[in-house]
């Protein structure tokens, strides 16, 4: 006994086109932020790595590569982190889901967070999820690991950030013209754009 079956059209309902949209804007967002990781290669150029003349010179390296090389950095340490858990599963689910959470906070915010309505500075919340990570791994018991990991990477960071002369450096402005790093407040990655 032959039916004929008509496919019925089923209506996308707004609720499923909203996890659809949101999944699509982290990926636009994701894309945009690292788009705003400086390339690895211009971070390592062994020509730009000499050591600094005065300790004043080696403080405003330092201050002038964190913000430049932020996403990197940023990078750098949660995969070191990430790669000294891998032998904790639990430690390690652990931090799967609070790379959610600082997907959802840090890089894939299109606007400033705002809380009691004041804007939050994006370095703060760096500040905020990175110790929140921390508390939450060590929870897992974990603690060494831990602190030699992120100990060991900041250390790293600080030496490159130290080392890395900053000359070679510069932003765009909203006319496409070039800044001196220099003249520019310690902004956050976001908004220096090349």
């Amino acid at each position: 006994m032959a039916t004929d079956h008509e496919s019925i059209p089923t209506p996308i309902l707004p609720e499923s086109t909203g996890g659809l949209e949101l999944l699509l804007r982290a990926k636009d967002r994701l894309r945009s932020d690292l788009a705003t990781t400086r390339p690895w290669k211009e971070m390592i150029k062994q020509e730009r790595i000499n050591i600094p003349s005065t300790f004043n010179d080696s403080v405003s390296r330092i201050k002038i590569n964190l913000a430049y090389f932020r996403m990197n950095y940023t990078i750098f340490v949660l995969l070191s982190l990430f790669l000294s858990l891998l032998w904790h599963p639990v430690s390690l689910l652990i931090f799967v889901l609070t790379m959610f959470i600082w997907m959802f906070f840090y890089f894939l915010r299109d606007e400033p967070l705002v809380i009691l309505h004041r804007n939050i500075d994006d370095r703060v919340v760096l500040v905020v999820l990175s110790v929140f990570t921390i508390l939450v791994l060590l929870l897992t018991h974990v603690t060494l690991n831990i602190l030699i990991s992120v100990s060991l990477s900041v250390v790293l960071v600080l030496i490159h950030a130290g080392l890395r002369k900053n000359e070679d450096l510069f932003v765009l402005n909203d006319n496409n013209e070039e800044e001196d790093l220099e003249q520019l407040p310690l902004a956050p990655a976001s908004s220096l754009s090349s």
